[in-house]
């Protein structure tokens, strides 16, 4: 029994999920809980279609009415059917197709949208992971420098007070790469959900981040919510029309037949019957629909002025977002190849002048650090790279698997 449970229990513990940055568009699109309850509007709005554009049930009408002195016995049937004398039931049809489609706009948005957060996660996830080797680096150095100046304290080479400082400064490292995990930990529950894995389940994006290359001009006119936008619009012209069609009410039509039956005043019974057709036709006098025409009309403007307003925000996110991924990327560069080459050159010379006692310890400290800063900053400019392409891609509609 033993036996059975630990092996039920194995698989909790080794269940271990690794994912690429490309590959996090294709699992957010499979597994993401949200977007499978989103798929459900589609079948919802194909469900509506499916009712919709048809005519209502006939109906079947009897009524009896018993023998009196003025009227004889009568047992009367009749059916009628309703019918529409405007383009109502076609306009119906129509409003409901739009419908459909605009329900699979929103789900391309959907996706759109969560796979841009969820790629982000990755990225960060990436560069902290990068961060963190720099910081195991520099406090492996910090360390050496710690015991270095530690024994020459010792010998009395050295101020105490200098390899004091120098143990506060391997400490303060130690204690930034600790800050780093937490927020590693921090990006990983955000991430699980999106990826749809389970939060006993360990998760790792592998690879590193791609080169600093701008992708090509995208247009985002075919980006899913501007697409939505404009069948938006559509939808609410038909609407429009729609309201337009019910200013006349249907009509119905029908047959009813009824038997009669009278006692005669010698004991006899008379028997007659009827067969007769009838119309209804409202009479549009009070009520042309004129509120929800003109409601429609409003709503219909209001969606044209929506989609407009949201073009000019995607075209100014895509121009923000590329002219960001421009300036990381000239700052990355400019820092790894010009500003860090000459810091540790520096550091090099500087550790040395002070190893043959030509220059105190806080000198070597400061261009340390300048030099963590500038390896930092050039590691933080390549993730907003990234970041800002995300946003590029996710503003044009240009994610791809």
């Amino acid at each position: 029994m033993f036996r059975i449970l630990l092996f039920l229990s194995l698989p909790a513990f080794c269940l271990a999920a690794e994912f690429s940055l490309s590959g996090i568009a294709t699992r957010v699109r499979s597994h993401h809980p949200m977007l499978k309850a989103a798929r459900l509007a589609v079948e919802e709005a194909r469900g509506r279609q499916l009712g919709s554009g048809r005519l209502a049930n006939p109906t079947l009408e009897s009524s009896f009415q018993n023998e009196s002195r003025v009227s004889p016995r009568t047992l009367q049937f009749g059916i009628d059917q309703s019918f529409p004398i405007t383009k109502r039931l076609s306009l119906e049809k129509q409003l409901t197709s739009q419908l459909v489609i605009a329900a699979e706009f929103e789900v391309r948005d959907a996706e759109r949208r969560f796979i841009a957060e969820a790629r982000a996660h990755a990225v960060r996830m990436l560069a902290l992971d990068r961060q963190r080797a720099l910081r195991q680096q520099q406090t492996a150095l910090a360390k050496k420098l710690s015991e270095f100046a530690k024994s020459r304290a010792d010998k009395g080479e050295l101020s105490p007070l200098d390899a004091a400082q120098a143990q506060v400064d391997a400490q303060r490292l130690i204690l930034e790469g600790k800050k780093l995990e937490t927020e590693r930990v921090s990006l990983l529950g955000q991430l699980k959900p999106m990826l749809g894995v389970g939060t006993q389940e360990s998760l790792s994006i592998s690879g590193d981040l791609p080169a600093l290359v701008l992708p090509g001009i995208t247009p985002w006119q075919q980006r899913a919510d501007f697409q939505l936008a404009q069948t938006k619009i559509t939808v609410a012209q038909t609407d429009a029309a729609l309201a337009h069609s019910k200013r006349l009410q249907d009509v119905s039509a029908g047959f009813f037949s009824a038997q009669e039956m009278q006692d005669q005043s010698n004991g006899q019974r008379e028997r007659t019957g009827f067969i007769g057709f009838r119309v209804s036709i409202p009479l549009p006098f009070w009520n042309r629909n004129q509120g929800e025409i003109a409601e429609k009309k409003a709503a219909a403007e209001r969606q044209r002025l929506e989609a407009e307003a949201l073009g000019k925000q995607i075209a100014s996110e895509a121009d923000t977002a590329r002219r960001e991924m421009q300036a990381n990327a000239d700052l990355a560069r400019e820092t790894r190849d010009k500003l860090l080459p000459l810091v540790i050159e520096q550091t090099s010379k500087l550790e040395k002048a002070y190893e043959s006692g030509q220059t105190d310890l806080l000198t070597v400290l400061r261009v340390r650090d300048q030099r963590l800063q500038l390896e930092a900053a050039a590691l933080d400019a390549v993730r907003d790279f990234h970041l800002a392409r995300i946003r590029y891609e996710a503003a044009t509609g240009a994610i791809k698997p």
